[in-house]
Protein backbone atom coordinates (compact mmCIF):
# COMPACT_ATOMS: atom_id res chain seq x y z
CA UNK A 1 0.00 0.00 0.00
CA UNK A 2 1.70 3.29 -0.62
CA UNK A 3 0.33 6.16 0.98
CA UNK A 4 1.56 9.87 0.78
CA UNK A 5 4.07 11.49 3.34
CA UNK A 6 1.66 13.88 4.91
CA UNK A 7 -1.01 11.19 5.58
CA UNK A 8 1.68 8.87 6.95
CA UNK A 9 2.59 11.32 9.35
CA UNK A 10 -1.02 11.96 10.48
CA UNK A 11 -1.56 8.51 10.68
CA UNK A 12 1.34 8.25 13.11
CA UNK A 13 0.49 10.99 15.18
CA UNK A 14 -3.44 9.28 15.17
CA UNK A 15 -1.41 5.78 16.86
CA UNK A 16 0.55 7.95 19.23
CA UNK A 17 -2.06 9.40 20.45
CA UNK A 18 -3.88 6.44 20.66
CA UNK A 19 -1.19 5.04 22.97
CA UNK A 20 -0.95 7.66 25.20
CA UNK A 21 -4.32 5.80 27.02
CA UNK A 22 -4.28 3.78 29.42
CA UNK A 23 -4.06 -0.15 29.52
CA UNK A 24 -4.30 -2.36 31.47
CA UNK A 25 -1.39 -1.43 33.91
CA UNK A 26 -0.38 1.15 32.12
CA UNK A 27 -1.10 4.84 33.00
CA UNK A 28 -2.72 7.42 30.82
CA UNK A 29 0.33 9.20 29.40
CA UNK A 30 -2.37 12.04 28.61
CA UNK A 31 -3.51 13.63 32.12
CA UNK A 32 -1.71 16.67 31.68
CA UNK A 33 -1.09 20.21 29.50
CA UNK A 34 2.23 19.65 29.51
CA UNK A 35 2.10 16.45 28.72
CA UNK A 36 -0.18 17.46 25.76
CA UNK A 37 2.60 20.08 24.91
CA UNK A 38 5.08 17.50 24.93
CA UNK A 39 2.87 15.50 22.73
CA UNK A 40 2.37 18.52 20.35
CA UNK A 41 6.27 18.94 20.01
CA UNK A 42 7.72 15.43 19.68
CA UNK A 43 4.92 15.07 16.65
CA UNK A 44 5.50 18.93 15.51
CA UNK A 45 2.47 19.63 14.85
CA UNK A 46 1.76 23.25 13.34
CA UNK A 47 0.19 25.96 14.30
CA UNK A 48 -0.96 25.51 17.97
CA UNK A 49 -0.71 28.14 20.14
CA UNK A 50 -1.09 28.21 24.15
CA UNK A 51 -2.63 24.82 25.49
CA UNK A 52 -4.76 24.60 28.67
CA UNK A 53 -7.08 22.27 30.23
CA UNK A 54 -9.84 22.59 27.58
CA UNK A 55 -7.41 21.89 25.05
CA UNK A 56 -6.45 18.76 27.03
CA UNK A 57 -10.02 17.31 27.14
CA UNK A 58 -10.84 18.02 23.78
CA UNK A 59 -7.54 15.63 22.45
CA UNK A 60 -8.41 13.43 25.09
CA UNK A 61 -12.36 12.62 22.98
CA UNK A 62 -10.74 13.24 20.03
CA UNK A 63 -8.40 10.20 21.45
CA UNK A 64 -11.57 8.37 22.15
CA UNK A 65 -13.28 8.79 19.00
CA UNK A 66 -9.74 7.27 17.10
CA UNK A 67 -9.74 4.79 19.00
CA UNK A 68 -13.59 3.93 17.97
CA UNK A 69 -12.46 3.96 14.27
CA UNK A 70 -9.81 1.22 15.03
CA UNK A 71 -12.40 -0.47 17.04
CA UNK A 72 -15.29 -0.51 13.96
CA UNK A 73 -16.72 -3.56 13.21
CA UNK A 74 -17.23 -2.12 9.39
CA UNK A 75 -16.27 0.00 6.81
CA UNK A 76 -19.79 1.79 6.99
CA UNK A 77 -19.10 2.36 10.89
CA UNK A 78 -15.94 3.40 10.94
CA UNK A 79 -16.29 5.76 7.86
CA UNK A 80 -19.72 6.99 9.92
CA UNK A 81 -17.30 7.95 12.62
CA UNK A 82 -14.78 9.83 10.46
CA UNK A 83 -17.40 12.12 9.36
CA UNK A 84 -18.24 13.12 11.89
CA UNK A 85 -15.31 13.63 13.45
CA UNK A 86 -13.98 15.46 10.08
CA UNK A 87 -17.08 17.39 9.71
CA UNK A 88 -16.85 18.12 13.69
CA UNK A 89 -13.55 19.52 13.68
CA UNK A 90 -14.39 22.24 10.13
CA UNK A 91 -12.06 20.84 7.69
CA UNK A 92 -10.45 23.73 5.10
CA UNK A 93 -8.19 21.74 3.19
CA UNK A 94 -5.59 24.48 1.79
CA UNK A 95 -1.93 23.74 0.43
CA UNK A 96 0.62 25.41 2.24
CA UNK A 97 4.34 25.37 2.09
CA UNK A 98 5.75 25.83 6.04
CA UNK A 99 8.71 25.07 8.11
CA UNK A 100 11.14 23.91 4.73
CA UNK A 101 8.26 21.42 3.84
CA UNK A 102 7.46 21.33 -0.09
CA UNK A 103 3.69 21.99 -1.29
CA UNK A 104 1.07 19.56 0.97
CA UNK A 105 -2.51 19.96 2.17
CA UNK A 106 -3.42 20.80 6.09
CA UNK A 107 -7.46 19.78 6.34
CA UNK A 108 -7.71 22.29 9.44
CA UNK A 109 -8.65 25.57 9.51
CA UNK A 110 -6.11 28.26 10.00
CA UNK A 111 -6.17 28.95 13.70
CA UNK A 112 -7.77 25.38 14.46
CA UNK A 113 -7.48 24.31 18.40
CA UNK A 114 -5.37 21.32 18.63
CA UNK A 115 -8.14 19.07 18.68
CA UNK A 116 -9.95 20.51 15.41
CA UNK A 117 -6.51 20.40 14.18
CA UNK A 118 -5.89 16.16 14.97
CA UNK A 119 -9.55 15.53 14.03
CA UNK A 120 -9.36 16.94 10.38
CA UNK A 121 -5.55 15.59 9.70
CA UNK A 122 -6.18 12.20 11.82
CA UNK A 123 -9.92 12.02 10.27
CA UNK A 124 -8.96 12.55 6.78
CA UNK A 125 -6.14 9.89 6.53
CA UNK A 126 -8.21 7.56 8.59
CA UNK A 127 -10.71 8.39 5.56
CA UNK A 128 -8.00 7.90 2.77
CA UNK A 129 -7.21 4.21 4.60
CA UNK A 130 -10.93 3.39 4.44
CA UNK A 131 -11.62 4.67 0.76
CA UNK A 132 -8.47 2.34 -0.56
CA UNK A 133 -10.20 -0.60 0.97
CA UNK A 134 -7.74 -1.12 3.92
CA UNK A 135 -8.96 -0.32 6.93
CA UNK A 136 -8.23 -3.89 8.12
CA UNK A 137 -4.39 -2.44 8.45
CA UNK A 138 -5.98 -0.18 11.59
CA UNK A 139 -4.91 -2.91 14.22
CA UNK A 140 -4.28 -3.54 17.64
CA UNK A 141 -1.28 -5.31 19.16
CA UNK A 142 -1.89 -9.08 19.15
CA UNK A 143 -0.02 -9.84 22.49
CA UNK A 144 -2.33 -10.81 25.06
CA UNK A 145 -0.86 -8.31 27.42
CA UNK A 146 -0.94 -5.31 24.76
CA UNK A 147 -3.07 -3.46 22.76
CA UNK A 148 -1.59 -0.40 21.54
CA UNK A 149 -2.39 0.81 18.30
CA UNK A 150 -0.41 0.09 15.25
CA UNK A 151 -1.14 0.62 11.15
CA UNK A 152 -0.27 -2.59 9.14
CA UNK A 153 1.59 -0.95 6.51
CA UNK A 154 3.57 -4.84 5.23
CA UNK A 155 3.37 -5.54 2.06
CA UNK A 156 1.55 -9.00 2.60
CA UNK A 157 -0.58 -7.55 6.00
CA UNK A 158 1.02 -9.72 8.27
CA UNK A 159 2.01 -7.62 11.24
CA UNK A 160 0.57 -8.59 13.79
CA UNK A 161 2.17 -6.93 16.91
CA UNK A 162 3.22 -3.08 17.62
CA UNK A 163 6.60 -4.03 17.69
CA UNK A 164 8.27 -7.29 16.75
CA UNK A 165 11.38 -6.42 19.12
CA UNK A 166 8.97 -6.26 22.09
CA UNK A 167 5.67 -8.08 21.89
CA UNK A 168 6.94 -10.22 18.58
CA UNK A 169 9.95 -11.86 20.53
CA UNK A 170 8.62 -11.76 24.00
CA UNK A 171 5.91 -14.15 22.68
CA UNK A 172 7.72 -15.83 20.34
CA UNK A 173 10.60 -16.84 23.29
CA UNK A 174 7.52 -17.80 25.93
CA UNK A 175 6.06 -19.96 22.50
CA UNK A 176 9.63 -21.44 22.00
CA UNK A 177 10.41 -21.80 25.74
CA UNK A 178 6.95 -24.06 25.97
CA UNK A 179 8.00 -25.98 23.11
CA UNK A 180 11.21 -26.99 24.92
CA UNK A 181 9.32 -27.72 27.92
CA UNK A 182 6.99 -29.76 26.29
CA UNK A 183 9.68 -31.59 24.40
CA UNK A 184 11.30 -32.04 28.09
CA UNK A 185 8.38 -33.94 29.64
CA UNK A 186 7.97 -36.11 26.54
CA UNK A 187 11.41 -36.99 26.78
CA UNK A 188 11.07 -37.98 30.63
CA UNK A 189 7.52 -39.26 30.45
Amino acid sequence: MQINHDTRCALDDVVELLNTAADGDRPDLLVSVAELGAFVERNSLSGVGALDEEDLSAVRSVRERFSQVFGAGDDRTAAGLVNALVAEAGTTPQLTDHDGYDWHVHYFAPGASVAHHLAADGGMALAFIIVSGERDRLRRCAAPDCRRAFVDLSRNRSRRYCDSRTCGNRLHVAAYRARQRESAEAARG
